[in-house]
């Protein structure tokens, strides 16, 4: 790892490693793919499921990433993924990273065919029926994902400090032919590595220190970037607690060259940082302040889970007091007063929360 590969405290990017494991799974599985007898093609990424950061990796270290196939399905293949760093001084080695991948084949000759995928052999048929399930469960929830994809992240005047408008960041990027495929279409790891950076840039400003990411929920590829198109990655934060800030980040495409047509969301991802000191430990984050405009303005995402409302105030099944608070939009969702008194009290979970509805 180079310096260029981190940020200023030394740390390796979240997005680099997210880079190397989407590279890592591509040739896995494009290998796979043209193992058997079919027309020749190229695997995509479709999804990335939950990936943690298990261990900082820092300038100077060897990044070791190993993939493999765990399931076939007749036009997917998952493949897992593990990053190894290690210390070429003191010879020291540590698991990083794990991460699962779901890729689909692309003909060269036709870029909106996707081809069969050639099966694999199980050493035992529970392997088969539990990769089954796992390719059902990221089928649904692709499909959830894509239905609530609506949300537009919109300039705020004179935020306040600690607010989403305060933090929220956008980048713009042309696609040029250094970051695709043999197709023409954007590599998935050069798209997670600037949603990374944007993720970062919120988490720096909402904290103002350094930030390292923490793990990133599922990344759905929901259409293909064609080359020359222009996108647009936004972030905004969505969470706190004591230690950590979820992250919304999504990427809006503009393939106006050669076939113009409406911008159109491609990508989508919760991203989850820390704030550390320059001793490298964890330090407080600063609470985000959710007003009640805000909340007004987000009702599809309020609506689209009762248990991760995802631009406003849930986190694994807690909700944050700040947007406790905010009795209006919680009243608008159906919830009682005095169940949200019990909650902030602590006399009750938020599954009961639920169950309370007026």
């Amino acid at each position: 790892m180079r310096p260029d590969d981190a940020n200023v405290a030394g740390n390796v990017h979240g997005g680099t490693v997210l880079k190397m494991i989407e590279e890592a799974g591509a040739i896995i599985s494009t290998r796979h793919c043209n193992s058997g007898t079919g027309e020749p093609c190229v695997a995509a990424l479709a999804r990335v499921e939950r990936t943690d950061f298990l261990s900082p990796m820092c300038i100077g270290e060897v990044a070791n990433v190993s993939a493999e196939i765990t399931y076939t399905s007749k036009h997917s293949v998952e493949v897992q993924v593990n990053v190894m760093s290690e210390n070429i001084l003191t010879g020291a080695k540590k698991v990083t990273n794990k991460a699962t991948l779901w890729y689909v084949p692309l003909s060269l000759k036709n870029v909106n065919k996707v081809v069969e995928v050639p099966p694999i052999q199980y050493a035992r048929k529970e392997q088969e029926d539990e990769g089954r399930k796992r390719y059902e469960e990221q089928k649904l929830d692709r499909l959830e994902t894509k239905q609530r994809n609506g949300d537009v992240i919109m300039p705020v005047i004179n935020p306040e400090p600690h607010t989403v408008g305060y933090s929220q960041s956008s980048l713009i990027h042309l696609v040029g032919p250094s970051d695709c495929t043999l197709l023409g279409f954007v590599h998935g790891g050069v798209t997670m590595k600037l949603m990374d950076e944007v993720a970062g840039i919120v988490a720096a400003r909402h904290c103002k220190t350094n930030i390292v990411t923490a793990s990133v929920d599922a990344i759905n590829f929901h259409e293909k970037i064609k080359k020359g198109s222009v996108i647009t990655i936004s972030g905004r934060m969505t969470f706190t607690s004591n230690k950590s800030m979820e992250i919304e980040v999504f990427v809006d495409a503009d393939p106006f060259v050669d076939e113009p047509q409406e911008r159109y969301r491609a990508v989508s991802a919760f991203f989850t940082y820390v704030s550390l000191s320059k001793e490298g430990k964890t330090l407080p984050v600063p609470q985000l302040l959710v007003r009640a405009r805000l909340v007004r303005a987000q009702p599809r995402a309020a609506q689209a889970s009762e248990h991760k409302c995802s631009a406003l105030c849930c986190k694994q099944g807690r909700f944050q007091a700040s947007c406790l608070l905010n009795t209006e939009y919680f009243t608008y969702l159906g919830f009682s007063c005095d169940a949200l008194r019990a909650l902030l009290s602590n006399k009750t979970s938020s599954s009961e929360l639920f169950s309370r509805k007026t």
